[in-house]
């Protein structure tokens, strides 16, 4: 079997001969991730019938999306870091089935606990195979040849949210809201199964000591993220000044201070904090958390809009975000092929100009055709940014690190997502009621401004070249 046979580790953590399935591997952790990603946007369209189906209040509405993003980010670093411990291939695994099963149980749901406890087994799934998938990606691949990789992983993930729209759409218009969930088994049973002979057996990169699970730590961060995201989701509805609000925002500060000092005094600490201060790690989670912030706006405002204020149904609206995947994509596959020559500062500016001036085009040309074009100009700038935060952050860690920080790359993914949700739900709630244009118009210049702003901020911190030694990450 192909299993048996695994590159080596050298100093960068890649193999010193390549693997041979390599790409197919890729292909189909890609095609994992595009499930996880998908499964966040899927079901907007599909929630008014599933409400009406299983007898969803708006609240639980609400948790049927929160669920899932909470569990999915509070539990990432834990998930990233036991990817180091026993090795991707066997989180891979377990995470898959575990998300597998547990979108049959939704699917099959017939009352809001069944519903919740599924998007909470999702989201579970989620945080083990995401950061171990990327993991797999960092160390199976090694200079330029990672550079394409990230950017095929880029495409399809930053892509997932748009193709979730148009899926949940179809999916909801034809055999009903199940078969957005449903859809998830036979694709994953497949990849398992051929996942199981292609996926080199990379060995676990903890060593000695560090081979200890710091549980305290893992109950501490995971804690924290999970209140930070649950903060940045009840802002959205309660407001961003609510005393409930900054009760939760304080509560996070206070665990992620706990969890900081115990990682300073614990025989075999979760992470190394040093790792978050490096220059090429923190400038990548900044991008990669604006990016995700932004795309949110983007399906999120988009999918209002034209189901809305635009009276288009659910197969309609589906339809039109076919441009926007597309164009992530586009930008993605175009990112992984320049980033090697222009580096990550002039790719990531450029990118985050191209949002802002996709996003201020609705501002200005407020229709259906002016929000599909705005937001699909704007998705190609975010999918170059998907390459940018990736590729920088993850570009120069050494073997022992490459899924804890694989699993930070996926955290910052999240907190992204619930801040770009939080604020443009805020400040469009007037015409999300009511259907008038003032509401869009003001979130989509929030989101153009806060593009530019990025934008200067990019030119800063990002570093002008992708290395790829650890020793110049250590270094910075």
């Amino acid at each position: 079997m192909a299993t048996s046979a695994h590159p080596s580790d050298g100093p960068t953590g890649q193999a010193s001969i390549p693997y041979p399935q390599r790409w197919l591997a890729l292909a189909l952790l890609g095609i994992a991730q595009f499930m996880l990603i998908l499964d966040v946007t899927v079901v907007a369209i599909a929630l008014p019938h599933m409400g009406a189906d299983v007898g969803l209040s708006r609240e639980e509405l609400t948790w049927v999306v929160s669920a899932y993003t909470l569990t999915f980010g509070g539990l990432m670093l834990l998930g990233g870091r036991l990817a180091d411990l026993i090795g991707p291939k066997v989180l891979v695994f377990a995470g898959l089935a575990v998300f597998t099963i547990a979108s049959l149980v939704t699917g099959a749901a017939e009352e809001a606990g069944t519903v919740l406890t599924g998007r909470v087994g999702q989201g579970l799934g989620a945080a083990m195979l995401s950061p171990a998938a990327l993991s797999a990606v960092v160390r199976m691949f090694d200079g330029d040849e990672r550079n394409r990789a990230l950017g095929i992983w880029s495409a399809l993930g930053g892509g997932g949210a748009a193709v979730g729209v148009l899926v949940g759409g179809v999916l909801t218009a034809g055999p009903g809201w199940p078969w957005v969930f449903y859809v998830n088994v036979p694709i994953g049973v497949i990849v398992l199964v051929v996942l199981a002979r292609v996926l080199p057996n990379l060995p676990p990169a903890g060593l000695g000591a560090s081979r200890r699970p710091d549980v305290l730590g893992a109950v501490l961060v995971t804690a924290a993220t999970g209140t930070l995201i649950y903060a940045m989701i009840d802002a959205g509805d309660d407001g961003w000044l609510e005393p409930r609000t900054l009760t939760l925002f304080a509560v996070s500060v206070v665990l992620y201070l706990a969890f900081g000092l115990w990682q300073r005094i614990a025989p075999s600490p979760l992470m190394d904090l040093h790792l978050i201060a490096r220059r090429p790690v923190s400038s990548g989670i900044f991008v990669i958390a604006i990016t995700t912030a932004l795309m949110v706006a983007v399906f999120f405002l988009g999918s209002f809009y034209l189901q809305g204020r635009g009276d288009l149904g659910p197969l309609a609206t589906g339809l039109l975000f076919l441009p926007v995947a597309l164009a992530t994509m586009a930008g993605a596959q175009i990112g992984g092929q320049l980033i090697g020559r222009t580096g990550g500062r002039a790719l990531g500016v450029g990118g985050m100009l191209l949002a802002a001036a996709g996003l201020a085009v609705p501002v200005l040309w407020t229709t259906t055709v002016g929000v599909v074009v705005g937001i699909s100009v704007g998705a190609a700038g975010l999918g170059t940014l998907f390459v940018v935060a990736s590729a920088t952050a993850l570009g120069m860690v050494a073997p022992h690190e490459a899924g804890i920080a694989s699993g930070i790359v996926s955290t910052f993914h999240e907190f992204g997502a619930s801040l770009g949700a939080a604020v443009v739900s805020s400040v469009a709630a007037a015409s999300l009621v009511d259907q008038t244009a003032s509401g869009y118009t003001a979130a989509f210049l929030v989101a153009a401004v806060a593009a530019a702003v990025s934008a200067a901020v990019a030119g800063f911190v990002l570093p002008g070249r992708v290395k790829t030694a650890p020793e110049e990450a250590v270094a910075r």
